[in-house]
Parts: C-alpha cells; sequence; structure tokens
C-alpha cells in the first residue's frame, strides 16, 4: 500500500537522521489508519530520568503495539521541544521489529555505556520532555502518536554534610557544613548549586528515620552552613527535595558522639 511505504519510508529515514543529527525533524506528528495501536507507555518506570555530569545515563521505555493482523514494526523519539519536529534534541529508541501477534509489548533499552545511549548535550534540555511513538501494522495499517508520553529529564545533584566538633558536650553548639552541586551538562562537572532550599536532618542513634531539624539555604556558590544544639547521638545530614529541573538528593549522615 502506497501510504503504508511512505510511513516505512518517513520512520527509517527519520531513524537515521536522528542519530546524526542533534535535532530530529520531518516526522509524522500525530497520524493514524486503520486499527493499529499504541497503549501502556512507560518511560523509566515512571520516574523523571536524572542525569549526571556525563551527560548520558541508562532508560528503558515499554509500551504495548497492537493490530489485529499483528506488528511489523515499532519504535519512537524522546525529544525535549514543543512537538517532534519543533525540539532541539532527540534521542531515537531500537526498532521493536516484527512481531506477528495482536498485542505486543516492545522493550527498548538505552544505555550509558553504549553507543546508543540516552544523552543530553545543553543544561537548557533538563525540563518536561515527550515522548513520539509508531506503530506499523502487518497490513499496512499505522499510528503515529506525539506526545505518547510526557515526563521529567534532571540535572542531578550530590550533597555533603559534616558535622563537628566531635565528640561533642551536651548543650554545646554543632556546626553542619556542606556543598549542593548540580551536574552541568555542558562542562561534565558538578557545579556548586546557589540559593537553594535545603533542610537539615537527624537521626537519632539506633534508629532507621530521619526527622525535620531546621531549614536553610545554599549561599550562591553551594555552600552550606548551620548550627544547632547537641543533645543526643546521631547521624545529620542535608536533604534536597530536587526543582523543576534538578534532582533530589540526600547526603550520607554524618555521625556526632555527644557525651
Amino acid at each position: 500500500m502506497r501510504i503504508r511505504s511512505a510511513a516505512a519510508a518517513v520512520v527509517g529515514a527519520l531513524a537515521l537522521s536522528a542519530l546524526a543529527l542533534p535535532t530530529v525533524q520531518a516526522a509524522p506528528a500525530d497520524d493514524v489508519q486503520g486499527d493499529t495501536r499504541i497503549s501502556d507507555v512507560i518511560v523509566n518506570n515512571g520516574k523523571s530520568i536524572v542525569v549526571g555530569s556525563s551527560g548520558r545515563t541508562s532508560v528503558t521505555v515499554k509500551f504495548t503495539a497492537s493490530d489485529p493482523n499483528g506488528i511489523s514494526d515499532a519504535g519512537g523519539i524522546l525529544y525535549h521541544g514543543t512537538d517532534v519536529n519543533h525540539n532541539d534534541w532527540g534521542v531515537t529508541l531500537p526498532s521493536c521489529g516484527q512481531h506477528l501477534v495482536t498485542n505486543y509489548t516492545c522493550t527498548f533499552t538505552l544505555k550509558s555505556n553504549s553507543d546508543r545511549p540516552f544523552d543530553v548535550t545543553k543544561n537548557a534540555q533538563a525540563g518536561t520532555w515527550k515522548m513520539w511513538a509508531y506503530a506499523l501494522g502487518a497490513d499496512g495499517d499505522y499510528r503515529f502518536t506525539d506526545p505518547a508520553k510526557t515526563f521529567k529529564v534532571l540535572r542531578a545533584t550530590r550533597l555533603t554534610a559534616d558535622a563537628s566538633p566531635e565528640p561533642v558536650k551536651k548543650g554545646r553548639t554543632i556546626t553542619v557544613t556542606g556543598t549542593l552541586t548540580r551536574a552541568n551538562w555542558e562542562s561534565h562537572k558538578n557545579i556548586g548549586y546557589g540559593s537553594q532550599p535545603v533542610t537539615l536532618q537527624f537521626r537519632k542513634a539506633g534508629t532507621t528515620k530521619y526527622v525535620h531539624v531546621k531549614n536553610t539555604r545554599s549561599s550562591s556558590s553551594g555552600s552550606l552552613k548551620t548550627t544547632v544544639t547537641a543533645s543526643t547521638d546521631g547521624y545529620y545530614r542535608f536533604a534536597y527535595a530536587g526543582s523543576s529541573t534538578a534532582g533530589a538528593t540526600n547526603a550520607p549522615g554524618d555521625y556526632i558522639d555527644v557525651r
């Protein structure tokens, strides 16, 4: 069928161009012929994709492609932009291939240590991403869906915490210092993340749950410093809840011995 051939040609050309170029263009954004369906789309197990300073990570995508006559192929593109034809970066999924069953769950794996990772190049690419998906029926039917899913891609953050002095007498002042950093996808370094709300938490020795102590904020360079009164043995840490473009993180707990 002529339309079927045209659709296959577009998808084939798209897969090649997306691997070589920073943007994806000329994709059939949202179209359907016949009874081919796409459902149950899951990106990264439903969690935000958090990417470190390398700009690369591993991501798994799944969706069910359906057609009474089977599926000749299915796939998609994860992209940052208004739609698949107006984006500033896109990552092409591998082909699902032919499966002559009515319903088939395609699993696409992007591995950080391979030549097909999930990757980003600009800090401005953090935030909301979308997925364009296609399924081609074995009988010539097809479906293109944009967006098939929206999800978050976030810059990874890190926190440190150091409580001193150690040991400390009960009733004396404890100073907790640390640093909040955020992945820079352009320099490939972790840079101080300034003016961010951070909480100080405490876990009493012999327990498993951290409790809120006080709120603080990172300096313009990402440094943290706050004080508390020594009361009992336990662990202090800083916690960052994340933002629309940065992931959440907790510092490892630092033990303080109160005597």
